[in-house]
């Protein structure tokens, strides 16, 4: 049996249980549930019409990274249902792909939220991947990575085949949700860290939760499906792997400097690229890969701004705790 080309599972019955770290991921996922108007953005509102609170590179950041943020988790669903879940024959597995589609569609419903609460005209929102060359830029390169594998004829059957299947699972859990998210995590939580955009940044926090989980769950199917079939980790796939990453690096840096050109309150675009860079390296250490960059984490904060576990004012707002996963690492 296995997790993919498993001709004597059937994907009907979730018992026993094959792979119980699928399992807890999707427990994990169900602990978590959220929905975005449980957020009150009444300050987020008066902050965007004032004109005293927000510069001008501040709202562009907001605006881009709603745009960036609205077509790439509707890329990664899509992703999920049309692709991944057709592939995968465990169904614990299974189990979790569907919880995570669900996740992708409150997190796509957060940023309808946002749009409506604030005003913004959803057109401009939803089609800045067209109209903003860095946000195209990614978006066309994860997909670019990852179209063979919706060609309705293809299969998992062969080494090459399962490369190409790898190869989208890392397109899409660890370049898109593991690297392409971060900057602007780091952004909207620094917006917030200066009591700014306070609702959006809390659901900013909400997402980073779930995708971390997503990230973990993603590399945790990669490695299995890199244990089960060792036959395609050889080196021309690892370096072409490496090579990826640091495409894709570039990509998210050219995005941050183009988002937030001026920086913000003791936040340069200089440190958001080296974020960047630690991120990656992080990716690459959870597929067994070397470090390219060597950075250290220059936002230390960015675990604290994720740790929800926190005591609120019962009448400020509401108490964003979570059942479990509490040891995920953020960064």
């Amino acid at each position: 049996m296995g997790i993919i080309n498993s001709s004597k599972t059937d994907p009907n019955k979730i018992l026993p249980i094959t792979y119980p770290w699928a399992r807890e991921y999707y427990k994990s996922g169900i602990a978590n549930n959220w929905v975005p108007e449980e957020v009150s953005m009444q300050k987020d509102v008066e902050q965007w019409k004032s004109r005293d609170v927000l510069s001008d590179t501040e709202r562009r950041l907001i605006l881009w990274n709603l745009g960036f943020f609205s077509t790439a988790e509707s890329l990664t669903a899509n992703n999920i249902v049309l692709a991944v879940y057709n592939h995968i024959t465990n169904p614990e597995s299974r189990q979790y792909l569907l919880r995570q589609g669900f996740e992708e569609a409150i997190h796509t419903d957060t940023f309808i939220y946002c749009c409506d609460t604030l005003g913004l005209d959803p057109d401009e929102i939803f089609n800045m991947y067209k109209t903003i060359p860095s946000i195209d830029e990614k978006d066309t390169f994860v997909v670019e990575l990852t179209k063979s594998v919706f060609d309705p004829a293809f299969v998992t059957d062969g080494k090459e085949n399962i490369q190409r299947f790898v190869r989208d699972l890392i397109g899409f859990y660890v370049i898109m949700e593991g690297i392409f998210f971060y900057a602007g995590f780091a952004m909207m939580l620094a917006l917030k860290r200066r009591g700014k955009m306070i609702g959006i940044g809390e659901q900013f926090e909400f997402i980073m939760r779930d995708e971390s989980l997503h990230l973990a769950f993603g590399c945790d199917l990669i490695n299995t499906i890199k244990t089960e079939n060792p036959e395609i980790w050889d080196q021309a796939f690892r370096d072409e792997i490496l090579e990826l990453v640091s495409q894709s690096v570039a990509l998210e840096k050219r995005y941050a400097y183009d988002a937030c050109p001026e920086g913000l309150l003791g936040i340069n675009p200089d440190k958001f690229a080296l974020y960047v860079d630690h991120v990656a390296d992080r990716r690459l250490e959870r597929l067994g890969l070397p470090k390219i960059f060597g950075v250290d984490n220059p936002f230390p904060w960015m675990s604290q701004a994720t740790d929800l576990s926190k005591e609120k004012n019962f009448f400020e707002t509401r108490v964003t705790e979570y059942q479990t996963g509490g040891a995920l690492t953020w960064d």
